[in-house]
């Protein structure tokens, strides 16, 4: 069953690390021919534009960045190492770029679709740990690129979940960055067996994450 109160606009037109802790212990529903998935997001990575060198818009505006430059409330999708594809959540307003990166989640519903998804994950809690992971068993591609996530009728909805607690809540470096890789921008749920271990950035690329 779908939870009933789904996140405005409004609500995410923030600063991505305001967002990035509001995200965390919301629910992500993704629908399609074969059923729902719902997850928990327990892990999130916040990433900014122009002050942010590890921003896919650290450089400013291009075709396949402009979703991250607003309207908040979209779904940033994007593909990496030439296999997996990650989701970003847009914020701040139309114009200013900034997203925040979906990282871990607890799976809710659908966990014998994501077991589908992901075969070769050993443990359930597992299904979803890591940005690639959590897209794959959502059945999220390319096609899901600048949806409205804030529309009811969208194949990817967010709705809001039971709040966690401040003293439940952690933060660190992202994973995987090799610029700016000492912000503590990511947020986690403590205890959560979902959220990924913790990686440093290796060689410099062009951008890491969002």
């Amino acid at each position: 069953m779908l939870p009933v109160t789904q996140v405005t606009r409004e609500e995410l037109a923030h600063d991505p690390l305001w967002v990035a802790r509001y995200l965390l212990g919301c629910e992500l529903w993704s629908s399609g021919p074969h059923g729902d998935v719902g997850i928990r997001l327990v892990e999130v990575e916040a990433y900014r534009g122009g002050d942010d060198p590890a921003s896919h818009c650290y450089r400013g505006r291009t075709a396949r960045n402009s979703v991250m430059f607003g309207p908040a409330g979209h779904l940033y999708v994007y593909f990496i190492y030439g296999m997996h594809f990650c989701i970003n959540v847009v914020c701040l307003t139309d114009g200013v770029p900034g997203a925040v990166l979906l990282r871990a989640g607890e799976i809710l519903s659908g966990e014998e679709l994501a077991r589908q998804r992901r075969p070769a994950v050993r443990k359930d809690t597992h299904l979803a740990t890591g940005p690639a992971r959590l897209t794959s068993v959502l059945g999220i591609t390319r096609e899901h690129n600048g949806i409205d996530l804030t529309d009811p009728d969208s194949p990817v909805r967010l709705f809001t979940g039971m709040p966690v607690d401040e003293d439940d809540v952690r933060t660190g470096p992202r994973v995987g960055v090799v610029s700016a890789e000492d912000l503590p921008w990511r947020s986690w749920v403590d205890g959560s067996p979902a959220v990924s271990t913790y990686r440093r950035g290796g060689r410099r690329r062009s951008r890491d994450q969002a």
